[in-house]
């Protein structure tokens, strides 16, 4: 922790850009990896997002026990995406996803010189909490001495502006 000392932490504005970056970003990997298995499987793909329905392909007739329906944002399968997504990228780049990367923010550990692979996962499940109570936990960055989130702190990070 001493190591951060006089490091200037992450803006509001760039935490959530980095986000939403990162949203995007996933989204698309999830959408490519899902085509990508669907095609594989010769299986017709649908897509849900907010009510939305996409049709990636039709299915093949000759096989129509099969059938491939992924719902984004909703069930399992989304939830170990993003967990996936956030802790395994936290984790590879030493607190660096992809819009963290592009923003020059970084997330660092209060108790080990580099993120583990709990602590990312830790993190990855927190911003479920944070979402929690309309967002109530994102804008505790506001109210925290540090700028620290729920899900920094259940994962014992900050977030700071990365020397390049």
């Amino acid at each position: 922790m001493r190591q951060l000392e006089g490091r200037p932490l992450a803006s509001f504005g760039q935490r959530a850009a980095a986000f939403l970056l990162d949203l995007a970003i996933g989204f698309l990997l999830f959408l490519a990896a899902s085509v990508a298995t669907a095609y594989l499987l010769g299986d017709s793909l649908t897509f849900h997002v907010s009510g939305l329905r996409i049709r990636a392909f039709e299915a093949d007739p000759t096989r129509p026990d099969l059938r491939v329906q992924l719902t984004f944002f909703e069930g399992l399968l989304g939830i170990a995406w993003w967990v996936a997504y956030f802790g395994l990228s936290t984790y590879a780049t030493n607190g660096l996803t992809a819009g963290k990367r592009l923003l020059h923010i970084r997330v660092v550990s209060l108790v080990h010189e580099r993120i583990g692979l709990w602590h990312a996962i830790e993190r990855a499940l927190g911003y479920g909490a944070s979402l929690l109570e309309f967002g109530f936990g994102f804008v505790q960055y506001f109210v925290h001495p540090n700028r620290r989130t729920v899900h920094d702190r259940i994962a014992e990070t900050i977030v700071i502006r990365d020397r390049r």
